[in-house]
């Protein structure tokens, strides 16, 4: 399959969700900005899609990148950034999504495990108690210290 095809709207991702559940696959979520992809999201990625049989990213899109980060972010296009998402063997969806929150496409995906980093608290994880009020989970995993697009952002601007 092609990175291209990964990359899916709402409406089918609720159908590849559908199948997947059919089949008895378990379905991990996991969303973000992914602007300058580095080490730490690759690693992040990959221990979210070990906890289950299929990921699904959520991408913010551009405008929610701004809305986020502000108005010099992202540096990356939204559809470059789904492309190189896509491009990971781990990841077996991209939806991208316009809100500054994941929680409508939490709620549209019914996800079996919710997955963010370890620098959040339960209770501060968007879409959880979605999650977990219909029989999910949500999971924390470790991140790779020292990386960040914004550190990498801050060394290139010393360096240049």
């Amino acid at each position: 399959m092609s990175s291209d095809a990964k990359i899916v709207d709402w409406q089918t991702a609720t159908q590849v969700v559908s199948q997947w559940k059919q089949q008895k696959l378990s379905i991990v979520f996991t969303n973000g900005c992914f602007d300058i992809i580095h080490i730490g999201h690759v690693d992040y990625l990959e221990k979210a899609r070990a906890l289950g049989d299929k990921l699904i990213l959520g991408l913010n899109s551009d405008s929610s990148v701004r809305n986020i980060k502000g108005e010099k972010r992202p540096v990356v296009s939204e559809y470059a950034r789904a492309r190189v998402m896509a491009a990971l063997s781990f990841v077996d969806a991209v939806v991208l999504f316009d809100e500054d929150t994941p929680l409508r496409l939490i709620q549209t995906i019914k996800p079996d495990i919710l997955v963010k980093g370890d620098d959040y608290m339960l209770e501060n994880i968007v879409g959880a108690d979605f999650v977990i009020e219909n029989g999910g989970s949500v999971k924390t995993v470790p991140l790779v210290k020292g990386f960040s697009t914004s550190a990498i952002i801050q060394k290139i601007k010393n360096v240049y």
